[in-house]
């Protein structure tokens, strides 16, 4: 396992991470032995940070990785997050303290290491209601009583070390209105294979999310960014573009519409195989691990998180790292897929 530092915080992070999200299924549906063995490989493999929130499973993949932990006598850097939701706006800073000491306290430890908003930011005021999180107006963030002001109070108790926010696309201006404050340390932000906008904007493609290059602006402030869904939720496996089926433990949450499109999508970029292209040592990988070695290259990624179902997969993931970027023959028929839009277009879709 290689390492890179978090933006300008000097820690030193494992370049694959460990993901704690509901939609893999592991820590929040898997039995406890299968939640030990995977994270016991995963520590032997050299993975040294785990992403949580208090949304996976309702606190209880918090409480399962808080169980590992002591069993396993490890202690690895720990991100969680915080979800504001309509009946916290009254109180957003008060909700950040308050949501903070309970996944201390199913994690079992006094602090974490980095303190992210969950709510994408928004330069126009969102609609939020119910359980809704997805969105906050970039001005609850940064009003008196707001999000940043409770960050900041978890910084100066001790409890957070660092803080953060995540990235949903099509937040551009407002992602970088945060990151130009020079508060924060770390995002979250989606790129993959299908949709690269947060690094690169290839000509002829469209995108349904713009991430608008808000990776290469967050490596110039010294912010650090950790990738979640690198493998476009399962899209970029070769059991996906054959047809299989998705884990069991995994959650299907994509409507048949923007399944279809994804595996064509993926497809389109089976080449990558090396069930298909065992021609030399470069290419010695399959679909997953080069979406995954791909994401690793981009310039502003600290590490890549990994969605993890089961033991194999944590070993799967974990041997992309130090193999270096996909070979520049496959890099140019990667820009003719994306050039060509997936073929999307011809297809009429």
């Amino acid at each position: 396992m290689e390492y890179r530092e978090v933006g300008n915080t000097g820690v030193q992070v494992s370049e694959i991470g460990f993901g704690g999200g509901g939609n893999a299924g592991l820590m929040v549906r898997g039995t406890p032995e299968q939640q030990r063995e995977a994270v016991a490989r995963a520590i032997e493999l050299g993975i040294n940070y785990f992403d949580q929130s208090p949304d996976y499973g309702d606190g209880v993949s918090e409480t399962n990785l808080g169980r590992l932990m002591k069993e396993l006598a490890f202690r690895p850097y720990l991100t969680t997050k915080i979800e504001v939701r309509a009946e916290n706006l009254d109180d957003v800073a008060g909700h950040v303290t308050r949501s903070l000491d309970e996944s201390l306290q199913r994690l079992g430890v006094d602090y974490v290491d980095f303190l992210q908003i969950h709510n994408g930011p928004l330069m126009e005021r969102p609609e939020l209601s119910g359980r809704a999180y997805a969105r906050l107006w970039i001005e609850d963030y940064l009003r008196p009583g707001g999000a940043l002001e409770g960050l900041q109070r978890a910084q100066e108790s001790g409890k957070a070390r660092f803080i953060g926010f995540i990235t949903r696309g099509g937040d551009g201006d407002a992602a970088r209105q945060l990151i130009d404050t020079g508060v924060f340390s770390l995002i979250n932000v989606s790129v993959h294979l299908l949709n690269p906008s947060a690094s690169v904007k290839p000509d002829g493609m469209r995108f349904d999310a713009d991430w608008d290059g808000i990776l290469n602006h967050a490596a110039a402030n010294g912010v650090g960014a950790a990738i979640y869904s690198p493998l476009a939720g399962w899209f970029l496996t070769d059991n996906a573009a054959e047809g299989g089926a998705a884990h069991p433990l995994a959650r299907g949450s994509r409507s048949p519409e923007v399944d279809a499109e994804g595996l064509h999508c993926a497809r389109a970029l089976r080449f990558l195989s090396r069930n298909l292209s065992p021609d030399t040592q470069e290419d010695d990988h399959n679909l997953a691990q080069a979406a995954l070695r791909f994401v690793l290259s981009l310039n502003g990624v600290s590490t890549v998180l990994g969605g993890f179902s089961d033991a194999h997969q944590v070993e799967e993931n974990a041997a992309c790292s130090g193999k270096g970027p996909l070979s520049a023959q496959n890099m140019k028929r990667i820009e003719m897929v994306w050039r060509a839009n997936f073929g999307l277009d011809a297809a009429g879709e």
